[in-house]
């Protein structure tokens, strides 16, 4: 049924829109249609549908993914990234029974790794030479470029060994041949970190930019906070992917005190993450907030950046799917944790109320009690 968004606070967009129409099909309209019912949004700050860069949703396929739908709609998202649990080998079956009949956006990093995430650090994907096999991961990624948005290689010392710094090479060879950007996973060496940062170019993704992990930070030394700056002036993206070891509070806060924000704010919500401590999108960025980014900022970090990865659209022009998130910002007394253990008392909280995917709305809340 058609119907009519009021009384919200639009952010994240180019233009304020003070009323939204939906079609009965779920498409955005210039007017209400005829018949088209009231969605009183209670005042609450409505921005372009939540997008999570870095999930792990291959349930099943995978022994660290969680369900689609617990990291989706009901705590907010709209849309988000696999980043990287199938190899060529298994993401079939991610695309058939994750990707396809979700009623979210998902799309995909192809994992480097032919095996991907199948029993994660327990045997991890790039073992050897065996490890990766080229020609077949150009044929995945042909086959399916309408979901898969980038390839995936984890370049730190329990998954690469003694490779260091060439499964990461090689990922990012595959990227360019296929002119889709590659996103690594930085943390423990081999490789340096600094080699990694070697190797990208304009529209690559570090994920995990600000973990604490030592002789694997941008914290580790002041070359490497210049290093950090200078590649996202660039057009390096720096991804939060928090997971559950890879963010720190106080990493996070001096790299915004020095003007290196992020460019996206992802979770990494998988079965090791998702209790504690990232629980949700939401409270993830409560934490960025808490650590010193402004909302608009956090708000162009989980809408219109990430979105355009998986080419998705923040306009309102009549014709394009619905898709939006609805949430406050109130005032909170809750201790969060970091990834290294750290704590830290929450004084605003972010507070999902709503998703709008076409025609349909639903209700949504954060995880953490």
């Amino acid at each position: 049924m058609a119907f009519t968004l009021t009384n919200f606070r639009p952010i994240g967009f180019k233009t304020a829109p003070t009323a939204i129409h939906v079609a009965d099909d779920g498409s955005l309209a210039a007017a209400a249609p005829q018949g088209a019912r009231t969605v009183d949004c209670g005042g609450a700050y409505l921005s372009p549908g939540w997008c999570d860069l870095h999930v792990h949703v291959w349930h099943g396929g995978t022994d660290i993914s969680i369900r689609a739908s617990e990291a989706g709609r009901g705590t907010g998202v709209t849309s988000m990234a696999d980043a990287g649990s199938a190899g060529e080998a298994n993401f079939h079956g991610l695309r058939e029974y994750v990707i396809d009949p979700a009623a979210e956006t998902i799309k995909a990093f192809l994992n480097i790794g032919s095996i991907g995430l199948v029993a994660c650090n327990r045997v991890p994907e790039l073992i050897d030479l065996r490890s990766i096999d080229i020609d077949r991961t150009l044929a995945v990624i042909e086959a399916n470029r309408d979901v898969i948005c980038g390839v995936k290689v984890r370049a730190s010392g329990v998954i690469v060994g003694g490779w260091g710094i060439t499964p990461a090479k090689i990922a990012k060879r595959v990227a360019e041949i296929v002119n889709l950007p590659l996103m690594v996973h930085v943390g423990e060496p081999p490789p340096l970190i600094d080699e990694v940062f070697d190797i990208l170019t304009e529209g690559d993704i570090v994920t995990h930019c600000f973990n604490g992990k030592k002789a694997g930070s941008i914290a580790d030394t002041e070359k490497l906070w210049a290093h950090a700056i200078r590649l996202a002036g660039e057009g390096i993206r720096m991804d939060v992917g928090h997971g559950g070891a890879s963010f720190d509070f106080s990493v996070a806060r001096r790299a915004i005190e020095k003007g290196l924000k992020p460019w996206s704010i992802s979770t990494d919500l998988h079965l090791h993450s998702i209790r504690s401590p990232v629980y949700d999108m939401a409270t993830t960025i409560a934490k960025l907030l808490a650590v010193g980014l402004p909302l608009e900022d956090c708000i162009a970090a989980i809408t219109g950046r990430p979105r355009s990865i998986l080419g998705l659209s923040t306009g309102l022009a009549p014709g394009m799917k619905a898709d939006f998130t609805l949430f406050d910002v109130v005032d909170s007394d809750v201790e969060a944790v970091d990834s290294m253990g750290n704590r830290l008392r929450l004084e605003r909280m972010v507070e999902p109320r709503r998703t709008v995917i076409g025609a349909s709305v639903t209700e949504a809340a954060r995880r953490l009690p």
